[in-house]
């Protein structure tokens, strides 16, 4: 990722693993009964990764559970939790990245996000945490049809909200994330822990050190 002691000005936050705990196993846990070799089993085979990043990419849940059924009829009902209990994936907030947020904001810094999330399953969401609405503006990748590591996600952030990247630092959960945006001019911060996420806000002049 590029190295830089310039000072930053405007501040790019991805949500799920970075400000929200998201894992898909919060929920399957309960549907299997603490089954984990089953979770497992059903995440690598079923409702795959892949699988999932085409609803963030703008399929609906719909066309996705009618892909699955010909290999996978007799799993409808946990087919269909993947949208229909989605929220249930997300137990709660990452406190220390939502302070961290908070101090960004109030230090009058543009906050925006870029987010891979499904179209259909974000809004819910939007409503139930009060700090999403924090933002100057919220890149959805299932709206605009394109996910991360895409270029293309970023640029739309880019001119929708007249960024400049060499303004701005983009944190990320995933490396691969975080280096794309780098490749672009912008900051990239891959996110580990908030403690870590406020050090390097520190070292690029976004935050005060301590």
């Amino acid at each position: 990722m590029v190295e830089t002691h310039a000072r930053r000005t405007v501040a790019i936050f991805d949500l799920g693993g970075v400000l929200l705990r998201w894992n898909p196993r919060f929920l399957y846990r309960k549907l299997f009964n603490g089954d984990e070799a089953a979770v497992e089993r059903f995440l690598a085979t079923v409702c795959t990764e892949e699988w999932n990043e085409r609803q963030d990419a703008g399929r609906s849940f719909a066309e996705a559970t009618q892909e699955l059924l010909p290999r996978h009829a007799g799993q409808l009902e946990l087919i269909e939790a993947f949208g229909k209990r989605f929220g249930e994936m997300i137990p709660g907030a990452i406190d220390g990245s939502v302070e961290v947020l908070r101090e960004v904001k109030a230090r009058g810094v543009p906050v925006y996000a870029i987010t891979n999330w499904s179209a259909e399953t974000f809004p819910p969401q939007r409503e139930r945490f009060p700090f999403l609405s924090w933002f100057d503006g919220i890149v959805v990748s299932g709206v605009e049809g394109v996910i991360k590591p895409d270029p293309r996600i970023f640029r739309i952030l880019f001119e929708r909200h007249r960024v400049a990247p060499e303004t701005a630092v983009f944190i990320d959960d995933v490396a691969a994330n975080a280096d794309a945006a780098s490749a672009l001019g912008i900051h990239g911060i891959h996110f580990r822990d908030p403690e870590q996420l406020r050090r390097e806000l520190a070292a690029v002049g976004i935050l005060d050190g301590r």
